[in-house]
């Protein structure tokens, strides 16, 4: 298949890259930094890869090369897990507004259009809650992210326009080498480790390698339609989480980090971790999706191998 990516060079982009390229699939990539791509994706090494440049908010020429392509997987999106300053809430929403607004268009201008558009979304679309189970099925909350990940989809919806399937993969948290559990990991190696905030709250996560398999089975299963939550089918209580992580890495869990201390660090980012939320991918599993890792220990031990 030829497969047009963006946020490919993130951290779950750079592993459906090499995932994709594997299998043999021609791959374009839409990047704002041609040169950093190129270095992660050498020719060398990546000889079915095309970087082409872009302005993520803008219209231009490289929406050109949407047409011929058979997938579109849309993964750009500025971080959540930084500071919210009113400037930054804002770069988190338009890049994820604007940005899939640009690539729906290009996908209606172009000639030969894509089968498939394969938008990210993330579980934020709930709300948090300590009580309340999620599936594809539930409503939306009501909260800054939620807000965010209806706008997201709202746009990625008007592909439908153009007679183009589209696949929404409603992520939790992606559990890799870095990302999230790389900031984590830092404390437990210094024996200072343990739960973030009350413990008590959800932890829904997805080992990026079931991610990535999730994306790759959406692009080529022409049955698969609509919101699929890519989260484990085993959320876990984040005093578990720690105390899984710690027995993994052979340290002890107890030092818990205390909700300002988060707060410092993230600013209002700290809510998705010390709220969290219980998601299940129930439509996922309908669908026949196979986890390589539906449980905590075995992904984490992969991982920290």
């Amino acid at each position: 298949m030829k497969v047009a990516i963006t946020g490919a060079t993130g951290f779950v982009g750079t592993r459906l890259i090499e995932k994709l390229h594997s299998q043999e699939h021609q791959i374009i990539v839409f990047t704002r930094n041609s040169t950093k791509a190129k270095k992660l994706f050498p020719n060398s090494a990546f000889p079915n890869l095309e970087a082409i440049e872009y302005k993520p908010k803008e219209s231009g020429d490289w929406q050109k090369a949407i047409s011929g392509c058979d997938g579109v997987i849309n993964l750009a999106g500025e971080p959540i897990s930084e500071r919210w300053t009113p400037q930054h809430k804002r770069e988190i929403m338009e890049s994820r507004q604007l940005g899939t607004r640009k690539i729906v268009e290009a996908i209606k201008q172009a000639e030969s259009k894509p089968k498939v558009l394969i938008n990210s979304s993330a579980i934020g679309y709930y709300g948090t809650s300590e009580t309340a189970t999620f599936d594809e099925s539930s409503s939306s909350g009501n909260d800054f992210l939620a807000q965010v990940c209806q706008q997201w989809e709202a746009e990625a919806e008007k592909v439908k326009e153009a007679g183009v399937r589209l696949v929404i993969i409603r992520t939790g948290i992606v559990l890799g080498n870095g990302g999230a559990l790389g900031k984590m990991i830092g404390p437990f190696k210094m024996f200072a480790g343990g739960p973030i905030g009350s413990g008590r709250q959800w932890f829904s996560w997805i080992h990026r390698d079931d991610l990535v398999n999730l994306i790759i089975e959406a692009l080529k299963r022409s049955d698969m339609e609509g919101v699929y939550n890519a989260t484990a089918p085993n959320p876990v209580k984040m005093a578990q989480f720690c105390q899984t992580l710690g027995e993994v890495m052979h340290r002890p869990s107890w030092l818990p980090v205390p909700e300002f201390a988060l707060e410092l660090l993230l600013g209002d980012g700290a809510k998705v971790v010390l709220e969290g939320q219980q998601v299940l991918p129930k439509k996922t599993q309908s669908a026949g999706f196979q986890y390589q890792y539906p449980t905590l220990k075995p992904a984490l031990t992969e991982i920290l191998s």
